[in-house]
């Protein structure tokens, strides 16, 4: 049992030093050779825990993307706080996650073009890492109208609302590597009054 331990603990340490890699080197420049000096092991002993980088990368966004969910959850399931309060919180953090983390959303982005480019439906890709938050909001909203802070409002065109402005945050802040985006937190706190009663 003690192995098992061991190797799960090796593989969450490479995917933190490889994500650093990553965010350093950019994804092109990244080899199997520079996350094996990174974490001090063999490109062999790397082998054992991946097939290749795409993988590594894939596994060290999957553990970023867990640990962010998590918060989100505590935020979503905050009854101590009015709903509007909950879903500002929600998108706000992301927000901030989004601006800490510019570095691999810059990254992120042209990875998905490269990877649209070899034929693979990055929709998809996207759209299965985005379905909690999808399901987060979805429930505010509902937790919103049923408590009656809420409009009845349309719940799949107030989540694409709500999503569209992090669309624009992580665009402003990765593409256009814009700093400031309180215009952004703006919109949202007007969506979210237009959600209440």
């Amino acid at each position: 049992m003690a192995t098992v331990v061991e190797h799960d603990k090796r593989k969450q340490e490479i995917l933190e030093k490889s994500l650093d890699v990553f965010m350093h080197e950019g994804f092109e420049d990244v080899t199997f050779q520079k996350i094996a000096d990174r974490c001090g092991i063999t490109r062999t002993t790397l082998y054992i825990y991946f097939k290749n980088k795409r993988e590594i990368f894939q596994w060290s966004i999957k553990q970023l993307l867990s640990t962010l969910e998590d918060t989100l959850i505590k935020i979503a399931t905050d009854t101590s706080i009015p709903t509007s309060q909950v879903i500002y919180d929600m998108v706000t953090f992301i927000f901030d996650q989004c601006k800490t983390n510019h570095k691999l959303f810059s990254i992120l982005l042209p990875y998905l073009v490269q990877l649209q480019k070899s034929g693979v439906d990055t929709r998809e890709i996207v759209r299965r890492r985005t379905i909690r938050l999808q399901h987060l909001l979805n429930c505010a909203i509902i937790r919103g109208i049923r408590a009656g802070e809420f409009k009845k409002i349309n719940i799949k065109a107030s989540y694409e609302l709500l999503y569209g402005l992090i669309e624009s945050a992580i665009f402003k802040i990765a593409v256009l590597n814009q700093s400031d985006i309180s215009d952004i937190y703006s919109a949202l706190k007007l969506a979210i009054e237009g959600f209440s009663l």
